[in-house]
């Protein structure tokens, strides 16, 4: 399967990082064909601009800096994403790999009429988010309703159908012990061959 991991996380040294690159090697151990997006150390820009913006419901209209992006988001069968939850969200670089590459005519297809949009990543079959939280899972979960994995586990099913979903996240990091982060470890690479598995 052609599976496009994205990382955001600015440091090489973070738990982040190492979530990632554990991934990876699940993921060509299992046979599959990666494709690693690493948001910071590619450099990407996630501002979009306001002449992006003036072209963006045109046809034809996604943001020409993020072509090469694009051609990558839809290459992939399954998509994987590995970030550190900040704020209760994503972080600033992929909410902006979402505003520009996620883009009409890419992730979706507009109504002329006014009607729901339609979905455009029908190509994508798995959809897998790893996540860490420094908050304990009560209070992200209970409390807050888990803002982060609702926008991206409902979000997605309407732009990727066929997308089977899976959530992980690693709550209460600061304090985290180093058995719970090798157990979290081995989630992550359990869900690299099961979740994965065509």
């Amino acid at each position: 399967m052609r599976v496009h991991l994205v990382h955001a996380h600015p440091s090489p040294a973070s738990f982040s990082a190492t979530l990632a690159a554990r991934a990876v090697e699940a993921l060509k151990a299992a046979g599959h064909d990666v494709d690693v997006l690493d948001l910071y150390a590619e450099g990407f820009d996630p501002v979009l601009r306001p002449a992006e913006w003036d072209a963006f419901f045109q046809p034809g209209g996604a943001p020409a800096g993020a072509r090469a992006e694009i051609e990558r988001l839809r290459r992939a069968e399954a998509l994987v994403l590995v970030y550190p939850t900040w704020w209760y969200g994503l972080p600033a670089i992929l909410k902006g790999w979402f505003d520009r590459v996620w883009a009409p005519g890419v992730a979706f297809e507009l109504d002329p009429a006014g009607g729901p949009i339609r979905p455009a990543l029908t190509q994508l079959r798995r959809f897998v988010v790893v996540t860490t939280h420094g908050s304990p899972w009560w209070f992200i979960g209970l409390w807050l309703g888990n803002p982060g994995r609702t926008v991206l586990m409902r979000g997605l099913s309407r732009l990727a159908p066929k997308a089977s979903r899976t959530f992980l996240g690693l709550y209460c990091m600061e304090p985290v012990s180093p058995q719970r982060r090798a157990r979290f470890l081995a989630r992550v690479e359990q869900a690299m061959r099961s979740a994965l598995t065509p």
